[in-house]
């Protein structure tokens, strides 16, 4: 979806307080592409501030269905995603404000750019499907919050496989 900057960057900057529908149905990443289960209409606001200078606010809400690290099950996470942002369009700054350029087009306002880009910004650092998930089997790949495995544990130092065998053989020790 893209809004329409000239009416504030023009001569009678016009503010441009909108309500408009995203269009993004799926974020695509290097861990795979994470579906959108649920979203909020966007409410924009675009205020001149000085020169070509751009305040822009907004606020949604999307919800992803992404893989937990440790059991790769999906698990649903909110987004509640507030925008504040000061932006200098002057051709000067541009190459200080890279992020800000990639989703302002000359008089265009790219609002799924900018929001993929808040996303990015608040995308926490470990998905968990629950605080105590066990996670999956490395030999068989065992969810191992459903059920346990028959593998044997060969995580085990090779050069300790005598003690290994002893409790084996010997497990009354």
């Amino acid at each position: 979806m893209f809004i329409d900057l000239s009416d504030v960057l023009l001569e009678h900057h016009k503010p441009i307080d909108i309500v408009v529908s995203t269009d993004i149905t799926e974020v695509s990443m290097a861990q795979g592409v994470m579906p959108v289960i649920e979203k909020s209409p966007v409410h924009i606001v675009v205020k001149h501030v000085k020169q070509k200078e751009l305040s822009i606010e907004g606020e949604c809400k999307i919800v992803l269905k992404i893989p937990c690290d440790r059991c790769l099950e999906p698990v649903a996470i909110d987004f509640d995603i507030k925008i504040a942002n000061h932006i200098d369009l002057d051709e000067d700054s541009q190459t200080e404000e890279l992020d800000e350029k990639s989703y302002i087009d000359g008089y265009k306002l790219d609002v799924d750019k900018l929001l993929y880009n808040e996303m990015l910004i608040g995308w926490p650092m470990k998905i968990l499907c629950s605080d105590d998930c066990r996670g999956i089997c490395n030999t068989c790949g065992q969810n191992l919050n459903k059920g346990t495995c028959n593998c044997e544990d060969t995580s085990l130092d090779p050069r300790m496989s005598v003690i290994r065998d002893v409790f084996k053989n010997f497990k009354e020790v």
